[in-house]
């Protein structure tokens, strides 16, 4: 996030998302959906608030010492619905912005997806997510769908951190391990790095084959909140490699299509005690 101090910086417009918006409210198709989606996930906006000015505040560094570092607070300009939610008002260009008599004076936050992800992941917000132009052709994003698809998004990023990666399209063959060939001590290994972790509820355990290849490989679903999938991702990866005998390793957050399908009717493997 930024705060536009002047008229130097290109002002925020955002037409394809408009557009996308149009078109997806008149038919909300799942290939109209996805691309407002994947228009909102790129798009900059304006969200009115308040930048303090730089101060020093004294921390704890990891030695126990006192050091001073300079802070800038945000307070962010909000809006309630009519049952007193908090959301974060998502102004697509300077036009819907002056829609709301509020904002009037404030200064321009800049946002993007990511950013809105990163506030609403911190546990103590009360802010029940964002609404794109909330006095135009609004378009709301609750906090759970954010999580969700910053999830997504991260996985798409992401997708080196797995030995093999499935596309959505591609034709793959689920299963489960055979009975004799559990693997115990993988499992056992990537269940004591998971049980170090608060972020993770729940983990399963498929094995997937391609067309293409006639050899299985091993399939991890992970249930996390938050938005450290690459540090889960990486800990799962560092904890199976000793115990894959041969087999290829690909993990997947829960919250991708794909991976919820074929977590369906199986019970996980790993679940959170808390």
């Amino acid at each position: 996030m930024k705060k536009n101090n002047n008229g130097n910086q290109k002002p925020i417009k955002n037409p394809e998302l408009l557009e996308a918006i149009i078109k997806m409210q008149e038919d909300n198709c799942p290939d109209n959906v996805n691309h407002m989606i994947d228009c909102v996930m790129a798009a900059q906006f304006i969200t009115p608030g308040r930048v303090s000015e730089p101060r020093n505040v004294a921390k704890t560094d990891s030695h126990g010492g006192t050091v001073m570092q300079q802070e800038t607070q945000i307070q962010f300009q909000l809006i309630e619905n009519q049952n007193g939610e908090k959301f974060f008002p998502a102004f697509t260009d300077a036009d819907e912005k002056k829609k709301w008599a509020p904002s009037e004076g404030k200064q321009d936050i800049i946002m993007n997806f990511d950013g809105y992800a990163q506030v609403l992941s911190d546990p103590g917000s009360e802010v029940k997510g964002f609404v794109i132009n909330p006095f135009g052709r609004s378009v709301a994003f609750p906090k759970q769908m954010v999580m969700n698809l910053k999830q997504q998004k991260d996985y798409r990023e992401n997708q080196g951190l797995q030995q093999q990666t499935i596309s959505a399209d591609e034709k793959v063959q689920l299963g489960d391990p055979e009975p004799d060939e559990y693997p115990i001590d993988m499992m056992a290994a990537i269940i004591n790095f998971l049980q170090e972790r608060d972020d993770v509820n729940e983990a399963y355990l498929r094995m997937f084959k391609r067309e293409s290849d006639e050899k299985q490989s091993y399939l991890v679903i992970v249930d996390f909140d938050g938005e450290k999938m690459e540090e889960i991702f990486k800990g799962i990866s560092a904890a199976a490699s000793p115990h894959l005998s041969g087999y290829q390793l690909s993990m997947m957050p829960y919250s991708v299509p794909f991976a919820r399908k074929a977590a369906e009717g199986v019970d996980p493997f790993y679940v959170s005690e808390d």
